[in-house]
């Protein structure tokens, strides 16, 4: 058995390293210099220890250990073939499969009979039958279900989680046969300890992908806009969610910006394929719609309570703290904290970021901002909003704030109460 894992970001280099103590894996990226950081043991993702990485590629023996490269060739001679490329939007909030059917293409031109293509990207119910398929069928010239096969396994990475791993969360599997399924099912089961649950079938897998986060993100929409709502009552949102949260079957999620590889994408799969079938979903647009603004939310009251203190707004100084979309992480993606900044630039606010996470070259290639290197005198700033509740973050003194006037606007809520202006 050799196994290639094509894409080796958050989701694909883990589930290699890991193949890579069983098998025999080749690890494919089309980055020269993604694969040149990992040969010397460098993750810039963080998710896997340089020293692991190395032990991996080193392997024990000819039958198991993890080869890296962007080379097709080394492809050729793979059974099994997992793809974990990313599965963005466009900026019409439209899917953008051009990294998933590349990767497709480029599989179907070494494809041989008796192989297995796994999916794990997230995409929307059908796509891998209907979009994918045919591309491997045209680049191969061979014919599915009889000369290969397919699976579909969604991705549970959760980026920066050191508990919920690979191995420790359950795989959903599926296969484009009942025999394929089996495969599909052992193959996984050799590494996730947590083991996997069978699908029916591949659509019935990719919709449950689809849903895990369009279910989350509809329930941050709900508690983001009682924020809009009880921002207009001068009542603090996190002081009525507590007060709630006592009863049993409360469920408490925390307002804030939806960002991220999956929360902030996955309902617009799901969205596209149903209107699509002619449907147009009306909870899952509207927590969208509601999320989508929270960033201009956040931009619009620190400018609110900056001039209820005083503060000319043109030309003033704001520092946001964070940048990534989560906590502790170095990731990125549909980061919504963006929109906090164009929102404050429009009126005429200098605005600087710190994030001790974020990756600075990414960040100026992606979004053209250049990152502070390091935290700057916080009395220099008219604001200061942390929009990431990183560690290094909740230590930082702003006793300051007392003696000056600098408002202090809380989106994660993690500050003492006692010297914020204000919070979501």
């Amino acid at each position: 058995m050799r196994i290639a894992i094509i894409g080796l970001g958050y989701v694909g280099l883990p589930l290699a390293v890991e193949f890579g103590n069983h098998y025999k894996v080749v690890g494919f990226d089309i980055n020269n210099s993604r694969i040149s950081e990992l040969k010397q043991g460098i993750d810039k993702t963080k998710e896997i220890e340089g020293d692991e990485l190395l032990s991996v590629m080193n392997g024990a023996n000819n039958s198991i250990g993890l080869e890296l490269s962007s080379d097709i060739e080394k492809l050729r001679f793979c059974n099994y073939y997992i793809v974990t490329v990313p599965t963005p939007i466009t900026r019409f909030k439209t899917p953008d499969l051009s990294p998933l059917l590349g990767a497709t293409s480029m599989i179907g031109k070494v494809l041989k009979k008796g192989d297995i293509v796994i999916y794990e990207s997230t995409v929307y119910p059908g796509c891998t039958e209907e979009d994918c398929v045919p591309i491997l069928e045209k680049e191969s010239g061979l014919i599915f279900n009889e000369d290969f096969f397919c699976g579909y396994s969604p991705e549970r990475i959760n980026p920066g989680d050191k508990k919920n791993t690979l191995v420790t969360i359950k795989k959903v599997v599926s296969g484009s046969t009942p025999e394929t399924a089996d495969k599909v099912e052992n193959l996984y089961n050799s590494i996730i300890k947590a083991g996997t649950f069978r699908a029916s079938c591949i659509k019935v897998a990719e919709a449950c992908k689809a849903i895990e986060n369009a279910q989350r993100d509809v329930n941050i929409s709900f508690v983001n806009e009682l924020a809009l709502i009880f921002d207009r009552m001068d009542i603090d949102t996190n002081e009525v969610l507590d007060a709630a949260a006592t009863k049993w079957n409360f469920l408490r999620f925390a307002p804030g910006l939806v960002g991220g590889h999956c929360i902030g994408v996955d309902p617009y799969y799901l969205l596209h394929k149903s209107q699509c079938l002619g449907y147009n979903p009306q909870v899952i647009l509207s927590g969208r719609t509601v999320n989508d603004d929270m960033g201009r939310f956040v931009a619009s009251k620190t400018i609110k309570l900056m001039i209820k203190h005083g503060i000319k707004i043109v030309g003033s100084n704001v520092l946001i703290l964070g940048f990534t979309f989560k906590e502790n992480c170095p990731d990125t993606r549909n980061t919504k904290v963006v929109d906090v900044i164009d929102e404050l630039k429009d009126f005429g606010i200098n605005v600087d970021v710190y994030d001790p996470h974020a990756l600075h070259d990414d960040v100026l290639h992606e979004y053209g901002l250049n990152l502070l290197e390091e935290l700057p005198d916080l009395t220099s700033y008219d604001g200061i909003i942390l929009t990431v509740a990183h560690n290094e973050f909740k230590n930082i003194d702003f006793g300051f704030v007392k003696e000056q006037a600098t408002v202090i606007f809380d989106v994660k809520a993690v500050l003492d109460k006692n010297i914020i202006h204000g919070r979501l």
